[in-house]
């Protein structure tokens, strides 16, 4: 049982916010690095734990954020893609998919330094299903055949892969405070926005990680039903709408199509950006 293991930071318990937490420089990036690593450490030993014989942990944070010094030995790490989507995926062999740290997608209400990509996405969505970093690359892995068997991060990161993998594992250790959507934000106050967040002690959470990893892996080998990820039907039709920001004080919006690949249309490029002429027009390319 060969597993693909996705970090990211924001979903992270006790990394609060983007300025001091998230990049080289930042006054607690290091700490942040310390606490992922250790959240994935304790994924990979219930992993392990409950039967996988080989672990990748892919480093999906934009600058790097695991520390492969203290990583576990036994894991083979990945830094960089191949190529675009699937983000090497398609290359390893792999029977399940798995996410620590994980964020929830933009526009989430009660979520903890939400966004997609960078917080300039006000929205992706395809076929009418808005997703985030985990629809994304949960939705490659179906159509490769790999099911996504475990999450773990922010509490509404946790209802959002419920929602697209039904009875996905899953665990939570931080829930946003702040409501609504933000759909009002550019791309500067987004950022700004969804600081606030209650977070499990990290010790906390890497206990109930490990063991939430090791359910999951159980439940994956001796239920090969499970863990199906809502289908949608071909063609596809990926709608992005990007924030104003200082640069562009206008949103704009991309519409790709492809006739039977959600692999390739995650990968197409947004080179045909138009501007979004009212409020009503944005109200259409939004998903509810």
């Amino acid at each position: 049982m060969r597993i693909y293991l996705m970090t990211d930071l924001e979903g992270v318990a006790g990394v609060q916010n983007f300025e001091l937490w998230t990049r080289p420089g930042c006054l607690f990036y290091l700490l942040a690095r310390q606490l992922l690593t250790q959240e994935v450490n304790a994924a990979v030993e219930g992993f392990f734990a409950g039967g996988a014989d080989s672990i990748l942990v892919a480093d999906g944070h934009g600058p790097g954020a695991v520390d492969v010094a203290d990583l576990d030995p036994r894991v083979e790490y990945m830094r960089g893609w191949p190529k675009s989507w699937p983000l090497g995926l398609e290359e390893g062999g792999y029977d399940f998919l798995a996410f620590v740290g994980q964020h929830a997608k933009s526009r989430t209400p009660q979520s903890n330094m939400t966004h997609t990509q960078g917080t300039g996405y006000l929205e992706l969505s395809i076929n009418g299903t808005a997703i985030g970093e985990f629809g994304q690359l949960s939705m490659c892995a179906s159509q490769l055949g790999v099911r996504t068997i475990f999450a773990s991060g922010e509490k509404a990161l946790a209802e959002e892969a419920q929602a697209l993998v039904p009875g996905i594992e899953t665990v939570w250790v931080k829930r946003g405070t702040r409501p609504g959507r933000g759909d009002e934000c550019t791309e500067e106050q987004y950022r700004q926005r969804n600081g606030s967040a209650v977070h499990l002690h990290p010790q906390r959470a890497r206990e109930l990680i490990r063991e939430g990893a090791q359910r999951a892996i159980g439940r994956a080998a001796s239920r090969e039903e499970e863990f199906g990820i809502i289908p949608l039907q071909p063609p596809f039709r990926r709608v992005y709408v990007q924030r104003a920001n200082k640069k562009r004080p206008t949103r704009m919006y991309d519409i790709a199509e492809h006739a039977d690949d959600i692999c390739a249309l995650m990968a197409m490029p947004h080179d045909n950006l138009r501007v979004v002429e009212s409020e009503e027009q944005l109200r259409d390319l939004l998903v509810d």
